[in-house]
């Protein structure tokens, strides 16, 4: 069973509502009945039921539901909801009814009053346009500093990593993270790999030097990242500064990083800038054939994720598994921290 078939039957073991936004997009409207088809989750349409009806035509999505922000009877509540969350930021009540209007706020207002458990958008909206809304309503998680963004990559017939899984990070949206942030990254990094993946995370953090074979503020950016991850989290296999091929080749870490716990065997790869970690995940969709799931995002209160604008159906079909498990586990999260009375 492959990474996607093991996420689609975790999603399945306990079904979440997942609200897609993009309903004038045909490849949502698609990936919309294949969820609903194979059971992976419950789906919300935010649009005119005419219109999404008419542009489905010949696609059966008679089981999800459709939720029109101008006749809902929430509208009002949401709109009172955000005026009061940015009120302080110069919101005024008639600015917020315009707002929510937006297909991809209204979404995330459903997330944020447990209306829906998660969302997926980004098939015809920047990753700005998906991020924005999040931030303002749902905001980071309380374990969390900052949030950021991975891809799920799974190379085919590979024998690095975790049977061919990786998870890349960060590759879609913090731009040149200092070291603080950084090792905040790796270490979500760390906590995502194992809970979707289900085994242990070997992170790697990477630069253009290994154990100090190159000289530059940005190795030191990464030596830095490196010892304050491992002091965070000191139950975390972390090692860095390490280059890629020390970082995945068991032979090239023996001679590059000698007695590295991670060296020649990392399954979570951190980039210490997103030019490097959105270059290197394109690279390795494209040339090695990869699936590539994500942006995926990391860090924040409940499960929001953004999708590549070049996303097929099948593609928004896997992000919403993964966000079904997010769910899955940030309402396991909250049930604990509800029972120790933590915040």
């Amino acid at each position: 069973m492959n990474f996607l078939e093991q996420i689609s039957q975790r999603a399945k073991a306990d079904k979440k509502t997942i609200v897609l936004p993009e309903s004038d997009d045909i490849r949502v409207l698609k990936a919309a009945a294949m969820v609903q088809e194979q059971g992976i989750a419950d789906i919300i349409l935010v649009g005119n039921p005419d219109e999404i009806k008419k542009r489905a035509q010949g696609l059966d999505i008679s089981r999800c539901r459709i939720v029109d922000p101008l006749t809902s009877e929430k509208y009002e509540d949401y709109v009172n909801t955000f005026y009061e969350l940015r009120k302080a930021k110069g919101m005024t009540l008639e600015k917020a009814r315009e707002i929510m209007k937006d297909y991809v706020y209204w979404a995330v207002m459903m997330v944020k009053k447990d209306d829906a458990d998660g969302m997926v958008s980004g098939a015809a909206h920047s990753t700005a346009d998906t991020l924005r809304p999040a931030l303002q309503i749902i905001k980071t998680a309380p374990h969390s500093r900052l949030v950021s963004a991975f891809f799920v990559i799974v190379v085919p017939d590979c024998e690095y990593g975790h049977n061919g899984i990786f998870i890349y990070a960060d590759s879609g949206l913090n731009p040149n993270p200092n070291a603080e942030e950084l090792s905040e990254i790796a270490i979500d990094s760390a906590r995502t790999f194992r809970n979707l993946v289900q085994a242990e995370p070997k992170v790697a953090m990477l630069s253009f030097s290994s154990y100090g074979s190159g000289k530059d503020p940005i190795v030191d950016k990464v030596i830095e990242a490196t010892k304050l991850a491992r002091a965070k989290a000191p139950d975390l296999l972390i090692d860095g500064e390490l280059q890629a091929d020390a970082a995945l080749v068991p032979e090239v870490a023996k001679s590059k990083a000698p007695g590295s716990p991670v060296a020649g065997q990392a399954n979570v790869l951190i980039f210490p800038d997103l030019n490097c970690g959105n270059i290197a995940y394109k690279l390795t969709q494209r040339l090695a054939k990869a699936e590539a799931y994500g942006p995926i995002l990391q860090g924040i209160a409940k499960p929001v994720n953004d999708l590549s604008r070049g996303c097929s159906a099948e593609d928004i079909v896997g992000v919403v598994a993964i966000t079904a498990v997010q769910a899955q586990t940030n309402y396991r999260r909250r049930l604990i921290s509800s029972d120790t009375g933590a915040d």
